[in-house]
């Protein structure tokens, strides 16, 4: 078990608007979307933005895991998208990149545990916006196994998400 910080460099996205997000140009992921739009991985983004606009802001590298850090619950906060991309995104300002050498499916399945999300709600501020600071991101203990067990987890679980939400196969499916 360690830290989330030991594991991750840990840094926050930079400031863009919904306004700013266009049909094509570099991909970012925008906070309101993680929630929404995404689930446990993304290969594409929803919005894009202008190069011009983009060449100021932050970015999340392929295979990093982009972390919301504001929404309008504490448990809504923390859940994380790995970015399995084939360029850099950019990184809306209420969220985290964590870059890392870890399983990226591993780490955004665990950002979904109850336990998880226990230990981030003693670090959630509270107001209109709840929010959450990347030095408290960094405190949440994770299981570090190694690459060939965080392999064989993240699988598992692909599995058991797609057989309880696609809608395609599984459970849906049948309903």
């Amino acid at each position: 078990y360690k830290k989330l910080s030991e594991v991750a460099s840990i840094k926050t996205g930079r400031r863009f608007v919904r306004t700013d997000i266009k049909e094509s140009g570099v991909p970012c992921f925008h906070y309101g979307d993680i929630y929404t739009y995404y689930g446990l991985t993304a290969t594409k983004t929803k919005g894009y933005l202008d190069a011009e606009l983009a060449s100021k802001l932050r970015f999340a590298q392929p295979n990093d895991v982009v972390v919301v850090c504001a929404g309008e619950n504490d448990m809504d906060l923390g859940i994380g998208v790995a970015w399995l991309g084939d360029e850099p995104a950019v990184v809306h300002d209420a969220c985290c990149i964590l870059h890392h050498e870890q399983n990226p499916r591993y780490i955004s399945h665990f950002l979904r545990t109850h336990k998880y999300h226990l230990q981030m709600k003693r670090y959630a501020k509270d107001g209109k916006i709840s929010s959450l600071s990347s030095k408290s991101l960094g405190e949440a203990i994770i299981p570090i196994p190694s690459l060939e067990e965080q392999e064989r987890i993240a699988t598992t679980l692909d599995r058991f998400d797609s057989l309880v939400n696609d809608l395609s196969k599984g459970l849906p499916a049948e309903i």
